[in-house]
Formats: structure tokens, C-alpha cells, sequence
């Protein structure tokens, strides 16, 4: 693919047709010019470069001279660039605002527990933050692996403790004790000694009494986690754990 189809690419995914797209990139490259000058550089043909035009004209992205024959001139780069971004953002916005009055509708279906996957290592970084971010009361969080503790999980964390959260770190590695050792309002804890460590094993994360999400480690993504909020599920996981001593809030 050539760099200006690419570039046309580009154009489309920011809201422009292939038309319009290449009618901009030609005036750029010509710096103004006839509809007979844009077909001659482009393979837009000449009849349609007028409406082509227009409509660019609308969208604020060129300037058309009231000559004979009329002359277009391509706005700068810059506003050019302004334009689309407040465009796309304008549709950005208009798109989630209908999302967010439609997603708690009732469907009428019957519904299951709400229980979820999510794979690769920063999607499930990303999980644990947003579950632990929401705790008020509690949050438990457990890894054998130094490198599976982020800096945003520390980070969060350590907020969360600031704000009266009771968090505890449950683990046999040295360096995520060391790690956690001078964090105020964080106790670090280990497990008890009778429990092995699974070599897929991979973190834990508990947030007050309704939201849980465990991942293992291997396949092609690398990470897997299964998470559930503000669930029975979750409620009844949480309890079945710290019943079974596995991780120790206390």
C-alpha cells in the first residue's frame, strides 16, 4: 500500500469518504486549484469533484474562491487537524451518550450471573485496578511473581490504603514483601504453609465482599482471568476462599 493510500485510509476512519479524502490530499499537493486541476492529479472524476468540494467546504476543511472557473484552497494542516479531532470527538461523544441511556434497559431475557473473562497481562492489569479502585471497605491482593505488581497496582493500592481501605498482600516473595514494607496502612501477609504454590498460578484480587478476579498463567495470551462484581457469585467465591484459608484478610 502507497503512503497517500494509506493516508486516504487514515482520512476515512476520521469520518471523510475516499473522495473527499483525495480531493483534500490533491489541494494540499496543488495548494489550490480548478476541479479541472483536482481530477487531473486524482482519480476523482471531474463531475464529481464539485460536490466532493462542497461537502469538504461544510465540513470546514476548505475555502472556495467565487471565481470562473471557481478556484478551491485546502485549509491549513492544523486546522485541518482541529477540525477532525473535534469532529470525531463530537461523534465520539454523541455515540457513547446513546450507549449510556440504552445499557441499563431491561432486555426482557433472563440473565445469568455476571461472571467474565478477560486475557493478556495489561487487560487484566487494567481489571484489578478498576475492582480494587471501587473497594471501600477491603481489598486483598495476591501474586507469587515481583513482576505481575505493577507500578499502576502499587500506585492503587497504596491510594486506596490512604483513604482508609484495608489492604493486605498476600505472598511467599520476598520482593513483593520488601516491596510493600514501607507503604503505610498496607499489611503484607503470607500464605498459609500447608498451601503449595501452582506454577500457573498467576493473581488475586479481592475487593470488599462482592468482587473477585483470579488469573492463571500460560496459552497464547500469556494471562487469563476470570472476574466477577457485585455478584452472588463473587460473594459465594470470596467466601468458599477465605474459608478454605487461602488467602487470610485477618
Amino acid at each position: 500500500m502507497s503512503d497517500e493510500n494509506a493516508a486516504v485510509d487514515a482520512f476515512e476512519t476520521l469520518g471523510l469518504t475516499s473522495y473527499e479524502a483525495k480531493v483534500f490530499i490533491a489541494l494540499h499537493r496543488l495548494g489550490a486549484g480548478t476541479a479541472r486541476d483536482v481530477a487531473d492529479v486524482t482519480d476523482v472524476p471531474r463531475s464529481q469533484v464539485y460536490s466532493v468540494a462542497e461537502s469538504l467546504e461544510s465540513k470546514g476543511l476548505l475555502e472556495v474562491q467565487q471565481s470562473n472557473p471557481i478556484r478551491y484552497r485546502p485549509v491549513s494542516v492544523d486546522t485541518a487537524r482541529e477540525t477532525l479531532r473535534n469532529q470525531f470527538e463530537r461523534e465520539q461523544d454523541r455515540a457513547f451518550e446513546y450507549v449510556e441511556t440504552v445499557k441499563n434497559e431491561p432486555s426482557g431475557e433472563e440473565t445469568q450471573e455476571d461472571i467474565w473473562t478477560v486475557r493478556g497481562r495489561d487487560r487484566v492489569t487494567d481489571r484489578i485496578i478498576e475492582l480494587v479502585s471501587k473497594a471501600d471497605d477491603r481489598i486483598i491482593f495476591g501474586t507469587r511473581l515481583s513482576e505481575l505488581v505493577t507500578d499502576s497496582i502499587e500506585r492503587t493500592l497504596s491510594e486506596r490504603a490512604a483513604a482508609g481501605v484495608s489492604v493486605v498482600i498476600v505472598s511467599r516473595t520476598p520482593a513483593i514483601h520488601e516491596r510493600f514494607a514501607d507503604h503505610e496502612g498496607i499489611v503484607v501477609d503470607t500464605p498459609p504453609s500447608h498451601r503449595g504454590d501452582d506454577q500457573r498460578s498467576g493473581r488475586i484480587a479481592v475487593a470488599d465482599d462482592d468482587s473477585i478476579l483470579l488469573s492463571v498463567l500460560g496459552g497464547e495470551s500469556g494471562e487469563t482471568a476470570i472476574w466477577s462484581s457485585e455478584s452472588v457469585f463473587a460473594s459465594v467465591l470470596i467466601q468458599l476462599i477465605e474459608a478454605s484459608d487461602e488467602v487470610r484478610g485477618d
